[in-house]
């Protein structure tokens, strides 16, 4: 029991001492000051000065404040209550501030009056006050609780600041920042590193506040207040714990032991009852500091402020000497302006310099430039003039060459019109009867891609031997190379592919090693995989269908048929106009005598140009010059003579 105890004033004390303030009331000084704050901003108060929720009677004038001796008067009066209202005299409650002042003022008065008091018989209890009607804010949306709060608090948003001032001074010794639309303003703290002790060490202050509204440009003095710190009301700690409402205006002192504030009356504010008083739980009695301690500390504030007085004078016999010699010292700093512009101009010169040599050196580069270039223009000018007599000269021979060249272009076409009506007779194609688009060459059927197996093995890759063959000699004759190389070999022939490379197995890559043996594929179905046969066929097709595409501009309907488009590209080939020309003789005598003899030979072997050919005629005429035959090479060399005298 005793430990409880010990422990309940323990907590009591602790409680005390931070419900309380540690600095006295005459130790409040304006150095103690941190900040200021103003809470429940109102600007346009109205001319009768009554609380909220009151009505205008006599408790609003100022003579009627309430000290102590009418708060117990009243408190004795409670029977007979003074109406303030006109309306519903038994429902509506009286105002909640009688009962909270009585209540809060109990502590104040002794215990017999407290005695006297219950002696009085109470008032019967009064009915439960009446809320307003909230109806309207059931069901709204924040937004709406926003903007109805937002309206209600705009008329009293305003842009605050403050300024102290102390008596004797004109000018403010502090003037706060602005705090923007609000209605409690909390400042920053409080700068006195600019003024001396003489006013920190007052204890009394003046504090004028300025406002301006949103919509104004004027600021306006609406609020001064002369405070005295000794006098001030302490709030506590900070203002979080603070439970009591304040009133309209209030002016809140920060100090350093914590949160102060002043009222114009006694009702206005009433303390909070104070804690009881304990013994303490020592006897033991805590020294104060010793005559010779304070006396220390005497001395020590006369150094400071000696030093402070000190460092004044310094600095005024500074600004003094700075103020003679302000002169010389301009005309020094003037001095060194001048040499920093000197380097600067310095410094602008070189670069300026630099860059006239660059400009200098650029304008020679092209300088030489724009030389050779006109050299090479008059080069390519005379060049021109000498093209350009040149054709002036040989245009009377322009119609000739046109003319030579149209024949020549004739004569070539007729001759490949010769080769191709040739190599059709050597390697005839003819239909087969009694089937469509089914032929034969040199008396071998060749079916289509899609049905090679109708025939032999053996036939068809003789067959696609002979088809190989033409096709090499045909891109030879009409100069146009083949996009896919043939080889022919009668039944062995092949075709080179070197466009693409057909993916397989790992067994046939390692068959074939060589990319170019793996790039070639057969004409033939013996002994190979089928697909590489199909892939020839394929290719042998797309060759047919470049000859007839790139030569003679006609398109393939399917490239399925191989001797079908086979037969067309040589029919398209020997068609023209005017008969062929006879083909010349060669130079092998005794092949020509046999010719000549023979009476069965060919019209195109007895023509005239045949007989008189080149080589042959004059190998025939020359084996008669001197009774003795010549040989081959001595014919030839004898030939070739002759065309050389003749040229």
């Amino acid at each position: 029991m005793a430990v409880k105890t010990a422990t309940s004033l323990q907590q009591t004390e602790g409680l005390e001492r931070r419900d309380r303030p540690f600095l006295l009331p005459y130790n409040r000084k304006l150095r103690n000051l941190v900040s200021i704050s103003l809470r429940n901003l109102l600007l346009n108060s109205p001319s009768h000065s009554r609380q909220r929720g009151k009505t205008i009677d006599d408790d609003a004038l100022p003579n009627s404040l309430k000290s102590p001796a009418k708060i117990v008067a009243l408190r004795e009066q409670k029977l007979l209550g003074h109406s303030r209202s006109s309306s519903d005299l038994q429902r509506v409650a009286e105002h909640p501030s009688n009962d909270s002042i009585s209540k809060e003022n109990d502590n104040l008065v002794d215990n017999n009056n407290e005695a006297q008091a219950s002696r009085t018989p109470k008032r019967p209890p009064l009915p439960r006050p009446r809320r307003r009607n909230t109806l309207e804010w059931v069901n709204a949306t924040p937004q709406s609780r926003q903007e109805k709060w937002e309206s209600a608090t705009a008329e009293r948003l305003a842009d605050i600041f403050f300024s102290l001032h102390v008596h004797g001074i004109e000018e403010p010794i502090y003037i706060s920042e602005t705090v923007d639309r609000t209605i409690n303003p909390t400042f920053r703290h409080v700068d006195f590193s600019h003024v001396g002790p003489s006013i920190t060490r007052l204890d009394h202050l003046i504090v004028r506040f300025w406002a301006k509204r949103g919509g104004t440009e004027q600021w306006i003095h609406f609020l001064e207040s002369r405070l005295h710190l000794p006098s001030l009301h302490f709030l506590g700690k900070s203002l979080d714990r603070l439970e009591r409402p304040l009133p309209q205006n209030a002016v809140i002192m920060h100090l350093v032991d914590g949160v102060y504030t002043s009222f114009d009356s006694v009702s206005s504010f009433v303390p909070p009852p104070a804690a009881p008083q304990t013994q303490a739980s020592s006897p033991r009695v805590l020294p104060t500091s010793s005559f010779d301690v304070l006396l220390r500390l005497a001395k020590l504030d006369d150094s400071i402020q000696d030093a402070l007085a000190t460092r004044d004078k310094i600095a005024t016999e500074l600004d003094r000497l700075l103020n003679i010699n302000n002169e010389v010292l301009s005309d020094r700093d003037k001095v060194a302006e001048a040499e920093d512009r000197l380097k600067t101009i310095e410094y602008a010169r070189k670069t300026v310099q630099k860059q006239l040599e660059k400009a200098h050196r650029q304008q020679n580069e092209k300088r030489s430039s724009i030389k050779s270039r006109r050299e090479l223009m008059r080069k390519d000018v005379s060049s021109r003039d000498a093209t350009q007599d040149e054709m002036h000269g040989s245009t009377p021979e322009v119609p000739i060459f046109r003319d030579d060249h149209s024949m020549k272009t004739k004569a070539i076409q007729n001759q490949r019109r010769r080769i191709c009506e040739d190599l059709q007779s050597c390697f005839f194609i003819e239909p087969v009867p009694k089937q469509s688009l089914a032929f034969t060459i040199r008396s071998l059927h060749l079916p289509n891609s899609e049905n090679l197996d109708a025939e032999t093995p053996e036939v068809v890759a003789a067959a696609l031997g002979h088809a190989a063959h033409v096709l090499l000699l045909l891109s030879f004759y009409l100069a146009q190379p083949l996009p896919y190389p043939v080889n022919p070999r009668s039944s062995t022939s092949t075709i080179y592919d070197p466009i693409s490379l057909l993916k397989t197995n790992s067994s046939i890559s390692q068959t074939y090693k060589d990319e170019r043996v793996l790039r070639t594929y057969p004409l033939f179905s013996k002994s190979v995989p089928r697909f590489r046969f199909e892939y020839a066929v394929f290719l042998l097709n797309k060759d047919i269908q470049v000859l007839l595409e790139c030569v003679f501009n006609v398109r393939v309907v399917d490239i399925r048929q191989t001797l079908p488009n086979l037969k067309y590209l040589l029919y398209v080939a020997t068609a023209g106009e005017g008969e062929l020309p006879a083909r010349k003789a060669g130079g092998v005598r005794g092949l020509l005598r046999g010719r000549i003899d023979d009476g069965n030979s060919s019209i195109r072997s007895q023509s005239q140009d045949s007989t008189s050919g080149s080589f042959s005629g004059r190998f025939w005429h020359g084996n008669s010059g001197n009774g003795k035959p010549k040989g081959a090479v001595e014919s030839l060399r004898t030939a070739m003579e002759g065309r050389g005298r003749k040229a």
